[in-house]
């Protein structure tokens, strides 16, 4: 079998990260897959880039463009949403004609327009979509944020000004989408359950398979390593019990730095020796503007590429945060657990799926800072640390490793072939 992976980035992204995982997970299990990428960013041969560089650009500009204008010339939400106005016709390619399976993942931002998703299901390929956000289910946006029109019809989107109107710009590309997908034999995948709950309410959906299968991780290069080994090389003090945050852009809102910083406050408060004895370390762009907001020392990393870095950067830590305001099932929080790292997060999205509370982590009431004070706390100084760490190894071994959704991809690979055939 052969499996054509699509995605905008080969690396940069949850998404693309997640790809790139399960491409090496298949080929592993027997499967051939290649991955299709926009931006390509290594030398691997099972990787292929798309030509025409200047016409990337192109469909990336003219989409932001016309998206700008209907912001009415305003920077906020420029990237919130899409509307797959301009992309690259990926049908006429060698891997696309060669391929038994087309397997889209994240597809925004000037990789693939409408038009071409047309084209591709109306190639007789079975097509599998991985959901990695909620913009296959909506109009126009990848956080619906608490917004239910995509149950019925996306229209009056708070993302446009004045919260749009009946026939906005939302509307249109709804039912633009949702003729496209009228009819089509092809396979969703979630990457959380919640996610699945969420997109098998969306009008948009109706009529086709939706299931969830989680991301995979590769736990040879994930696993607990040597604590005091991996600060001395990243530099960082082994006297304090160092609380770690990780975001591709650490000043994005949605991710939750405020209430990090809030919690931070709370405990320096109640506990003023922490100010001696504990501190935060910042891995991700713009790490340095964070720094300084927080009362604690604060160690920021920036932006790594490097895969065994950032391993180290896992294992320096004693407990990961991640406060997101919405999440599908993070890949940062699943990488802290397989390198035997206990976990804190807000109740949202696939965040509870992942941390099972004060058993591998804690998962602290939404948006409440103070209740994210208390799980830092009970993680670092009441639970029982070493056994909050096993459990998390354990957790991502029996849950999320590349054998085991390799093994339940081809099973939805196997089944779309057959629907497909079936149609035809």
């Amino acid at each position: 079998m052969r499996v054509l992976i699509v995605n905008t980035s080969e690396r940069t992204g949850g998404a693309a990260v997640a790809a790139r995982r399960l491409m090496d997970a298949l080929n592993g299990h027997g499967v051939k897959a290649k991955m299709l990428v926009r931006d390509k960013e290594t030398d691997a041969l099972t990787v292929v880039g798309l030509k025409g560089k200047w016409w990337q650009q192109w469909c990336f500009l003219w989409e932001r463009l016309v998206i700008y204008c209907h912001l009415h010339f305003s920077r906020q939400h420029l990237f919130d949403i899409d509307i797959a106005n301009a992309g690259t016709d990926i049908t006429r390619l060698p891997e696309f004609k060669e391929a038994d399976v087309v397997h889209l993942h994240w597809i925004n931002q000037g990789l693939l327009s409408l038009r071409v998703i047309r084209k591709i299901l109306n190639s007789g390929k079975p097509v599998v979509w991985t959901m990695h956000d909620m913009w296959p289910a909506t109009a126009i946006c990848h956080l619906t944020l608490g917004c239910n029109q995509f149950k019925t019809s996306c229209h009056r989107c708070k993302y446009l000004p004045g919260n749009g109107s009946d026939n906005d710009l939302a509307a249109r590309v709804w039912r633009r989408k949702q003729q496209l997908l009228s009819g089509q034999g092809l396979a969703f995948v979630t990457c959380s359950r919640w996610l699945e709950q969420e997109a098998r309410q969306s009008a948009m959906l109706n009529g086709h398979k939706v299931t969830s299968i989680p991301n995979p991780i590769d736990t040879r290069l994930y696993r607990p390593g040597s604590r005091d080994e991996a600060r001395r090389r990243l530099e960082l003090p082994t006297d304090r019990q160092l609380m770690l945050f990780v975001s591709q852009r650490v000043t994005n809102k949605n991710k939750g730095m405020d209430y990090l910083i809030d919690a931070c406050n709370q405990l320096v408060s109640q506990y003023p020796a922490m100010k001696d004895t504990a501190g935060v370390v910042i891995l991700g762009g713009h790490a340095e503007e964070i720094a300084g907001q927080l009362p604690l020392p604060a160690y920021p990393l920036g932006y790594v590429n490097d895969e065994h870095r950032i391993v180290d950067v896992y294992n320096a830590a004693d407990v990961f945060v991640l406060p997101s305001l919405s999440e599908n099932l993070p890949n940062t929080i699943m990488e802290a657990m397989a390198c035997g790292l206990p976990c804190i997060g807000f109740k949202v999205g696939g965040i509870p799926e992942e941390i099972d509370h004060q058993k591998n982590g804690y998962v602290a009431a939404y948006r409440d800072a103070a209740d994210l004070a208390r799980g830092l706390r009970w993680i670092l100084h009441e639970a029982d640390y070493d056994a909050l760490s096993r459990a998390a190894v354990t957790k991502v071994g029996r849950c999320y490793s590349l054998q085991s959704v390799a093994l339940r991809y081809t099973e939805v690979y196997n089944e779309v072939i057959a629907t497909k055939h079936y149609m035809l």
